[in-house]
């Protein structure tokens, strides 16, 4: 109880939330929603006891359904981790040898394969709760089964150290990750994660924050489902994390924050003629 009241109080919730049962807190009200979603979900809501779960329940379908559609066309390349992160992925006293990352959510590989490339010795495990991201890293022109081994993982769910050795990574990667699943999943993947952590590795994470545009959209939208969780068209679902919430998350789960900040930019976009402020927020995380 006292986990969920931290939760709820650095999340932004109200606060008559903190003094609610966790059920309470994490149902969603169905009927609320009746104008924005489609017949198959409102009869959902007769079978699951939130939209939250719901949606986790079939966030396989959506997602391979996602990148079915997409393929590895939605997102960029992030050449952006070596520059921000570039020193957890260098070699070093303890790792002579290279490093060994598990990548969280790979989707298509825009994280894992700028990474090889910047880092030769790079070990990557990757996995994703889609059977149709995981098969585009593996078609992937730069793919290596020496270098890579990629697995489909619900780790909502599913025991990483059934695909992976106790305490045999580096550095684990949740890069927009952790925002695709309801704030009472995240607890599991934290637990679920740790186990494959080597004692001094660290968790590096980059994500939506409060206040993103994509946030203000969906709320404008009427697509909350539950408290700073919101459902988009294709059924993909986002959270969006300050840093006290966040901070607050690891920490009952065992981890330090080694660095935390909400990084803010305004993109224009010409072709809609409208001014984007986008919220990211950028966290690592080792063992206490």
């Amino acid at each position: 109880m006292q986990r969920i009241t931290a939760l709820a109080l650095s999340v932004g919730a109200e606060p008559n939330y903190s003094r609610l049962l966790p059920s309470i807190y994490l149902t969603s009200n169905v009927r609320r929603f009746r104008r924005h979603f489609h017949p198959t979900v409102i009869q959902a809501g007769r079978k699951y006891l939130n939209l939250d779960e719901y949606y986790q329940k079939n966030s396989t379908k959506f997602w391979d359904n996602f990148y079915k559609r997409h393929q590895n066309k939605f997102f960029k390349d992030r050449h952006y981790l070596e520059k921000d992160w570039g020193q957890y992925f260098s070699d070093d006293a303890h790792s002579p040898n290279g490093k060994v990352v598990l990548e969280v959510g790979c989707g298509a590989g825009n994280t894992i394969f700028p990474l090889l490339a910047a880092y030769p010795r790079l070990y990557v495990q990757a996995c994703d709760i889609s059977p149709h991201a995981v098969a585009l890293v593996k078609s992937h022109v730069e793919f290596r089964e020496d270098r890579i081994n990629a697995f489909v993982c619900d780790v909502t769910v599913d025991n990483l150290l059934e695909r992976i050795n106790p305490s045999s990574v580096d550095v684990i990667s949740l890069i927009f990750m952790l925002s695709a699943v309801s704030a009472y999943k995240m607890p599991w993947i934290l637990k679920n994660i740790k186990r494959v952590l080597k004692s001094d590795g660290y968790v590096l994470l980059r994500d939506y924050a409060v206040g993103d545009f994509s946030q203000v959209k969906l709320k404008n939208k009427d697509r909350m489902i539950s408290e700073g969780f919101y459902v988009r068209g294709d059924g993909t679902c986002s959270f969006f994390f300050s840093e006290e919430f966040l901070s607050t998350l690891f920490l009952q789960a065992g981890f330090n924050t080694v660095d935390i900040n909400t990084y803010c930019k305004q993109i224009k976009n010409r072709h809609k003629n409208i001014t984007m402020d986008r919220h990211w927020i950028r966290a690592v995380f080792n063992l206490e």
